[in-house]
């Protein structure tokens, strides 16, 4: 116990500072998301494909969108500016979707959320890198990944409040959504301290070009392959919730799947964090997939919501398990004045994976329904898991032909 707040301790107050603004942004961001799949089809009138290619399209365009920012951060040799620009654009999207009136305006209003989240992310991600020591950069991304995971549990938690206290008006929930967008901003700007450029002698103004990822190792684009074929096992949450309102979930609870999950994620994020420090990271990563593939069969077979909460439960823990250890291992195998760039591409490769697993899980919906939905992502996962075990056989057999 000592041991751990001593570790605590340790971190730089900038990263906490990241990660109270990441908290805020993930409460006005899950205000909105718990109840935006039902809102879409219920309100709206959208088909599951349509709410799959939404989510598919958004997500895609926030990954897609970190390879060039995260360039740009590595060109500029600052990263600070880029974050705050992307929180900025998202506080200015939260008010569209109290304002849709079509599934195709809340796709704008998504990629202009998603967007601002594109521009920040591969810089917050590069400047938590700057930041942390290296022998505690797996605590440092489990802290940050564990507040965002608390503010991701608190907001469709003040949703359900919310919904229940308004009597089901979706559109006033979604305008409170800005303040905690705004307050994200506002921390960012006063409380986060940036260190100076590292010396390099690769040259700052150089735009993006293919000599440059050719300085990135083989270790890092197995992490990038790894980091694909996840997310093509992983479609969007917003499944989760229209599979929960199959097993009677009512509209106004029906962000509490969100909550569930993300309860789960910000309590395994900071343990998950620091087991990375200390164990196989490609072991950690199979866990993580087990954990979804067995959430995947879960739901696939099972509609009760107690069910569901068991495989709601499993989503989250594999969501811990998986995305901060991802981030460290991109910062692990990628040089310190490429680490933005490293990010983008990373994020480039799991953005493309996420539309196709996003549409195809739409598709697979409305065509054969919800169980074989569930079923493909457990098949995915499963070669993930192979894919996987071939990996880390083959570093431990390098390792002990050293």
């Amino acid at each position: 116990m000592t041991a751990r707040y001593t570790t605590l301790r340790l971190i730089p107050p900038s990263i906490w500072v990241l990660g109270g603004v990441s908290m805020l942004m993930d409460i006005s961001s899950e205000l909105i998301h718990g109840l935006l799949p039902v809102f879409l089809v219920s309100t709206l009138g959208a088909s599951a494909f349509s709410v799959g290619l939404i989510e598919g399209a958004a997500e895609a365009t926030a990954l897609i969108v970190k390879v060039f920012s995260g360039t740009l951060s590595d060109v500029l040799g600052r990263r600070k500016v880029l974050v705050v620009f992307g929180y900025g654009l998202g506080a200015v999207a939260k008010p569209l979707f109290a304002l849709a009136t079509s599934p195709g305006f809340v796709l704008t209003a998504r990629l202009v959320d998603r967007v601002g989240k594109g521009v920040r992310g591969a810089p917050r991600d590069a400047l938590v890198a700057d930041l942390a020591p290296a022998h505690l950069r797996g605590a440092c991304y489990g802290l940050r990944q564990a507040l965002d995971s608390a503010g991701a549990f608190v907001g469709p938690l003040l949703a359900i409040v919310l919904m229940l206290t308004w009597a089901g008006d979706i559109r006033a929930v979604f305008w409170v959504a800005v303040l905690p967008a705004v307050l994200a901003v506002t921390l960012l700007l006063v409380g986060v301290q940036e260190p100076p450029p590292a010396p390099t002698d690769t040259p700052r103004d150089a735009p993006l070009h293919w000599h440059r990822l050719q300085s990135l190792s083989r270790e890092y684009w197995w992490v990038v392959v790894a980091g694909g074929v996840l997310t093509l096992a992983r479609f969007s949450e917003a499944f989760l919730i229209l599979r929960a309102q199959q097993g009677g979930l009512a509209l106004a609870w029906a962000p509490l799947v969100l909550v569930l999950m993300n309860a789960v994620y910000a309590l395994a994020a900071y343990p998950a964090g620091k087991l990375a420090d200390h164990m196989n990271h490609y072991t950690l990563l199979g866990v993580g997939l087990i954990c979804l593939l067995v959430a995947d069969v879960v739901l696939a077979q099972r509609s009760h919501l107690a069910w569901m909460a068991v495989g709601v439960g499993l989503w989250g823990l594999h969501m811990a398990l998986t995305q901060g250890l991802l981030a460290t291992m991109v910062a692990d195998t990628a040089p310190e004045a490429l680490r933005g760039t490293a990010f983008g591409c990373f994020n480039l490769v799991s953005g493309l994976a996420m539309l196709l697993a996003s549409a195809l899980a739409g598709w697979l919906w409305d065509t054969l329904g919800a169980q074989v939905t569930f079923s493909a992502g457990a098949l995915f996962a499963l070669v993930s898991v192979g894919i996987l075990a071939v990996r880390r056989h083959k570093t431990l057999h390098a390792v002990r032909g050293r």
